[in-house]
């Protein structure tokens, strides 16, 4: 048998606690499949006194993480500290500067600092892997820098956060309004106590960032998504959805388009009928499309212990039996700085949703505006009527640039006879 890769651990929260029981739960089978053991050396975190419910005794303890980092008996640094600079850079750093590989579950410093890392990683000859980062343990970084490295990739698409997609399930199964189902995710622990990470779509920003930049061989350009969340996303909104045969789902989506990369996190509707229509829950999925293999959909667990120490692991594997690939698929001093598409250029139908006050000439008047902005509608929902009072009306656009929909809108939410803010919902044909 071969020396073992030793295996230094920084950040013992429930991931790093989920590193050290599955090394340590799955270690004959670990050794027989990279024909080394992976032992676990050393360890870091705040406070060390705190009960995690694993026997620690015999490891070296670095209440220092980046003392880890430089610790001369570990050969890979697994960072579980998380954010995008602070002690989690540092240890990256460190670990780089003293020749360890490094593994990540930290999808905010990819997507922040991935390229550098990376290009300091080869300059190196160490290993930059961060399966983890990106839809727990779904093995979608894998999948596009190996799996489907001989095709062009057409479209990424997913759901990559598990909290906005438990939200929009119980609002969608319950009927109840987005405030009252966030407080049960919070209640259940899906959601923190400060949930704008997640309900803003920054947590799937970033991963998108990570997708894309695997997908097309180009930089990790975080700054060129666009983000919206699901906060504005009612319950009327989801009713008029199923009407329509629809559901609503905050989606990830990049594509090249003829103005560049297209990168967006927002709600979208989908037909019902499609494979990620029908993800449910804290599930993620995550939709490849190739010009040779065509569509390519992964999904299950996208957080937690389990799913993301199990690609922790899958890292530490490749590692172990010397797999060195780039980070990004191709060479880091190749990744082609490609052009972000604005959203502005974005081509695509629109629901729009209006409270309209019940009185002749209002439909003309909104119907002019559209008109005069070369937008089509599709086909318009109106429940009842109350003569003198506010009703929705739902509009559905045939494909229009996001430039002039949202110049109508602005024209539209002007008139007197709107009672609220338009609201858009883009609806994405997959």
């Amino acid at each position: 048998m071969n020396a073992p890769l030793k295996v230094g651990v920084a950040g013992l929260g429930t991931v790093g606690v989920g590193v050290v029981k599955l090394l340590r739960a799955q270690a004959e089978l670990l050794s027989q499949r990279c024909g080394r053991p992976l032992e676990v050396v050393a360890v870091s975190a705040r406070e060390r006194g705190r009960e995690r419910g694993i026997d620690l005794s015999g490891l070296r303890w670095h209440d220092d993480a980046a003392a880890l980092a430089a610790d001369r008996d570990v050969e890979v640094v697994v960072e579980l500290i998380g954010g995008e600079d602070g002690i989690a850079k540092a240890v990256a750093d460190a670990a780089i500067a003293n020749g360890k590989h490094l593994v990540t579950a930290n999808k905010a410093l990819i997507a922040r600092h991935g390229t550098s890392l990376a290009v300091a990683a080869e300059a190196a000859s160490v290993a930059l892997q961060f399966e983890a980062a990106v839809a727990g343990g779904i093995p979608i970084v894998k999948a596009l820098r190996e799996g489907l490295s001989g095709n062009r990739i057409t479209r990424v698409y997913g759901i990559l956060n598990g909290t906005c997609n438990y939200i929009l399930t119980a609002m969608q199964e319950s009927g109840r309004e987005f405030a009252e189902v966030l407080q049960e995710a919070q209640d259940l622990g899906y959601a923190e106590a400060d949930p704008a990470f997640d309900i803003d779509g920054i947590d799937a920003a970033h991963k998108l960032a990570i997708l894309t930049s695997l997908a097309y061989g180009c930089p990790v350009n975080f700054d060129a998504v666009h983000i919206e969340g699901i906060r504005h996303v009612s319950a009327i909104d989801i009713e008029f959805a199923a009407e329509l045969g629809y559901r609503i789902k905050l989606l990830a989506i990049a594509r090249p388009t003829e103005a560049g990369i297209e990168q967006r996190v927002h709600p979208c509707m989908v037909d019902r009928s499609t494979p990620i229509a029908r993800v449910h829950g804290v599930f993620n999925a995550v939709v490849a499309e190739g010009d040779f293999v065509d569509r390519t959909v992964y999904e299950g667990r996208g957080a937690g212990e389990g799913p993301t120490a199990s690609a922790v692991a899958a890292d530490l594997v490749d590692i172990a039996r010397g797999n060195r690939l780039p980070a990004f698929a191709v060479p880091a001093a190749n990744l082609d700085p490609l052009p972000a598409a604005p959203m502005a250029r974005h081509v695509g139908p629109y629901y729009i949703r209006l409270s309209v006050l019940d009185q002749p000439g209002v439909i003309a008047d909104i119907t002019a505006i559209l008109r005069d902005d070369a937008i089509s509608i599709e086909s318009m929902l109106q429940r009842g009527r109350a003569p003198g009072e506010a009703v929705p009306v739902v509009l559905i656009t045939h494909e229009t640039q996001e430039a002039a929909m949202l110049q109508a809108l602005e024209k539209i939410g002007a008139l007197a006879s709107v009672q609220e803010a338009p609201k858009l919902i883009r609806m994405e044909m997959l």
